[in-house]
């Protein structure tokens, strides 16, 4: 798995993707260096505090309570009935709405939720206490003063929140064609109410050469790292709109600390008032947001430990194999890139000795080489020689599932070839991974892993972990190493 044979080709075409010409992978530095690219890293704030939402649920809760009858008025029949009521719209997202939502578009979310608050409670409390059963006419009076209360304040709060973002739209990049780019800057600066002030396009030159102003607004069009770095620090950028899908410019940019938006598309979920002037758009949420990635790293911790306990006995036999047959120095340390780009040493049995630094870090395969032992050909073959890499998963270093983790020398080269492959690094690298259970080990497209790397990515979850994990150990019946 990390030492795998393909070719670096040429470009494939005489202009690079967005991905490809923005060079990426320069943007992590060696651990211990500077990069003078790099923002500091400050998490994106949303357009407006939850608090008032949060606040509107709760009033809505309270006042519904005042119809019903003293026995009631009691903390602990309301205090449930507010929390699940802030649990539901929380995890429905009303409490972070769409730029230009009106409070209509939220009537029918809004309305099922408190439903089964209020149909909760009282079912609660008539199993409590029978003869302190809310009857019908009070529950349905109480649910729809809450629905109406929820729905005034609400469409107040929006309203208001539409009127700032006229008045202090927010400096946005939008990142596409410069054709598309300029159709869609137009219509955000002709419509405020939506809150987006174009500033600038980031894309690459189109065929015929780019100019370096988009149209007639004038809005410049922004190709290196270098100017997005000056246009986020002197425009206090805080919007990043994506009309392509380019998951490494979209890490840039929550890196640093915009929100990221894309837009188009036929098939968005959401309400019909999430759009921008008839584009759909929804909010890309940022890795770290995600719920579960604490879940990923005690399940590292809880399968790699006892495994590299239990595999003891065979890791002592693979390093008394490697000393009998190549000599000193068992273990074979070599740096890799890992999460966010940060630079680690990774850890395996040593199956061959380089003849140097240089054919270390730069040559791609060493299958096949007869310089390698019997011994070190078995452990290639069983893959044993990436049992101690368990010890990088126990560090930190590496999680048990995710991309495998390459050479510096290498993530640079690929970077500038293969669209997306920087932004593997979004994720913890892995053990083992979505690409290698489809058998894309060894010599294989190197594009092909990066799409399959990219969509683990993208479609995360706890429980395809373990999926991957189950694949990988049936995969181990019958070895082709790495």
């Amino acid at each position: 798995m990390t030492t795998e044979s393909t070719s670096v080709p040429p470009s494939p075409g005489p202009w690079p993707t967005a991905g490809q010409a923005f060079g990426l992978a320069s943007l992590a530095p060696r651990r211990g260096a500077t990069d003078r690219l790099a923002l500091p890293h400050r998490p994106a704030r949303p357009r407006s505090g939850r608090l008032p939402l949060v606040a509107a649920d709760c009033l809505a809760v309270l006042t519904a309570a005042a119809l019903l009858s003293r026995a009631h008025h009691d903390a602990r029949l309301l205090l449930p009935v507010a929390l699940l009521v802030l649990v539901l719209d929380g995890h429905a997202g009303l409490h972070r709405p769409a730029a230009y939502t009106r409070a209509l578009d939220e009537l029918p979310a809004l309305a099922s939720r408190a439903g089964v608050a209020w149909c909760l409670a009282a079912a609660a409390v008539a199993a409590y206490s029978p003869a302190l059963a809310i009857g019908p006419l009070r529950l349905c009076a109480a649910y729809v003063t809450h629905v109406g209360v929820v729905v005034l304040v609400r469409a107040l709060l929006l309203a208001r929140r539409r009127r700032i973002a006229r008045a202090h739209p927010r400096s946005a990049l939008v990142v596409g064609g410069a054709g598309a780019a300029r159709r869609f800057a137009a219509a955000a600066a002709q419509h405020p109410e939506y809150g987006l002030r174009p500033v600038g396009i980031v894309g690459v030159p189109e065929q015929g050469g780019a100019p370096r102003t988009a149209g007639e607004s004038g809005l410049p069009v922004l190709t290196t790292t270098e100017e997005i770095h000056r246009a986020v620090i002197q425009n206090t950028v805080r919007d990043a709109v994506f009309l392509d899908d380019d998951p490494g410019l979209v890490t840039l940019f929550q890196h640093y600390g915009c929100t990221t938006w894309r837009v188009g598309g036929r098939h968005q979920d959401g309400p019909m008032g999430a759009h921008l002037w008839g584009y759909a758009w929804h909010r890309l949420v940022p890795l770290g947001e995600r719920r579960g990635l604490s879940a990923k790293r005690a399940l590292d911790i809880v399968l790699a430990g006892p495994a590299l306990a239990l595999a003891l006995p065979v890791l002592l036999l693979c390093a008394l194999a490697v000393r009998l047959s190549d000599g000193p120095g068992v273990l074979f340390r070599q740096e890799r890139v890992g999460q966010h780009g940060r630079h680690f040493t990774l850890l395996k049995f040593r199956t061959l000795r380089p003849s140097d630094d240089t054919e270390s870090a730069t040559r791609w395969n060493v299958a096949g080489d007869r310089r390698m032992s019997a011994a070190g050909n078995f452990l290639r073959k069983t893959s044993l020689d990436e049992l101690p890499q368990l010890w990088n998963v126990l560090r930190g270093d590496m999680s048990l599932v995710g991309p495998r983790p390459e050479r510096p020398y290498f993530v640079a080269q690929f970077s500038k070839i293969h669209t997306g492959y920087a932004a593997r690094h979004r994720m913890p690298v892995g053990l083992t991974g979505l690409a290698q259970v489809h058998g894309l080990r060894g010599d294989t497209s190197i594009e092909d892993r990066c799409r399959f790397d990219n969509h683990y990515i993208d479609h995360w979850s706890l429980w395809q972990d373990v999926c991957i994990l189950l694949r990988t150990a049936a995969g181990l019946v019958r070895p082709t190493g790495s």
